[in-house]
């Protein structure tokens, strides 16, 4: 029986889509190692002697999703990880499906040698998009496969000949309580109750209930808040006719998991890259046309995951 140790990066974190994140690498994990024992570890906070000792001992050790990467790690990290870490852990890290924080400039020095001496150097790496890849080439990590993220894995051709094509009756948005466009989220919700029945609103983040309710002459008759759980949102999405329309990339991609019509809004690189890679269907945030066009016109959902590539990388494990 092997041990594998997993960063789980929904503890210390208000943010729901890491649910959606975690969903998807624990069903993957638990597909490549099935009969194994898994360690679940917190992410984001300084690691004491226990966890340091489970990864030490563990046959693998997985970082699960997010966009925990960056040019600084010695001033932005969403790791836990400090440099006299890598004394006990030195090359351990394999990554599942991790993105780059922000279009960035080269990697710095000390990025560099910690990347190098944190991440396994015989195991290949998943990245969520092409740009992350290139990011690690240019500081000497190639064994690194794009993968697109771990929630996409599961949507072939089959599933999304699932997913209608005509417009909803009703609309679920979301809005980002960290990036914040009032005019333009305004905008939108003005667009959606003129457009939709009814307008559900999923509060993914521990600010946008306050966000929403900022908006003092929506229609609250048409307007039902979907309290912050993902199994409510779930029923939602499997329940009700609706279409998906936010600036919640996770979010966006949960609701094409359970078959519906998606427009993403891109607030910054993770959506276009993943875009770029997959197809998957974005519009930036201030482009109300195609934002219309969405809603009054017939969208086929055509993604292009990399399945080969997702073979190669579980296949290692197998």
């Amino acid at each position: 029986m092997k041990t594998i140790s997993v960063f789980d990066t929904t503890i210390s974190n208000y943010n729901l889509g890491n649910q959606i994140i975690m969903d998807a690498v624990d069903n993957i994990l638990n597909e490549i190692f099935q009969d194994d024992f898994i360690y679940r570890l917190q992410y984001a906070e300084k690691f004491g002697r226990q966890s340091l000792s489970y990864i030490k001992k563990s046959d693998f050790t997985f970082f699960g999703g997010t966009n925990s990467l960056s040019s600084q790690m010695n001033k932005y990290s969403q790791m836990g990880f400090t440099v006299s870490d890598l004394l006990f852990i030195k090359n351990k890290l394999t990554l599942l499906g991790v993105g780059w924080w922000q279009y960035q400039p080269l990697p710095n020095i000390y990025t560099k040698f910690f990347l190098k001496n944190l991440l396994s150097n015989n195991i290949l790496h998943s990245v969520r998009d092409s740009y992350t890849k290139e990011m690690l080439s240019k500081i000497g990590i190639y064994n690194v496969v794009n993968t697109s993220c771990p929630t996409t894995w599961k949507l072939t051709y089959e599933h999304c000949l699932s997913i209608p094509s005509k417009k909803s009756e009703n609309v679920l948005i979301t809005l980002t309580d960290y990036n914040k466009s009032t005019e333009l989220d305004k905008k939108l919700l003005d667009l959606v109750f003129k457009k939709y029945k009814k307008v559900y609103y999923w509060i993914q983040g521990n600010g946008d209930l306050e966000y929403i309710d900022s908006f003092n002459n929506l229609d609250k008759n048409k307007l039902i808040i979907i309290g912050p759980k993902l199994f409510l949102y779930d029923e939602v999405l499997q329940e009700e006719d609706v279409d998906y329309i936010g600036t919640r990339l996770h979010a966006g991609i949960r609701a094409i998991q359970k078959s519906k019509r998606v427009l993403i809004l891109a607030i910054d690189n993770r959506a276009k890259e993943i875009s770029k890679d997959i197809n998957l269907n974005i519009a930036d945030r201030d482009d109300f046309s195609a934002i219309s066009n969405f809603i009054s016109n017939s969208y086929k959902t055509e993604l292009n995951i990399p399945f080969e590539n997702i073979e190669k990388w579980e296949g290692q494990f197998k």
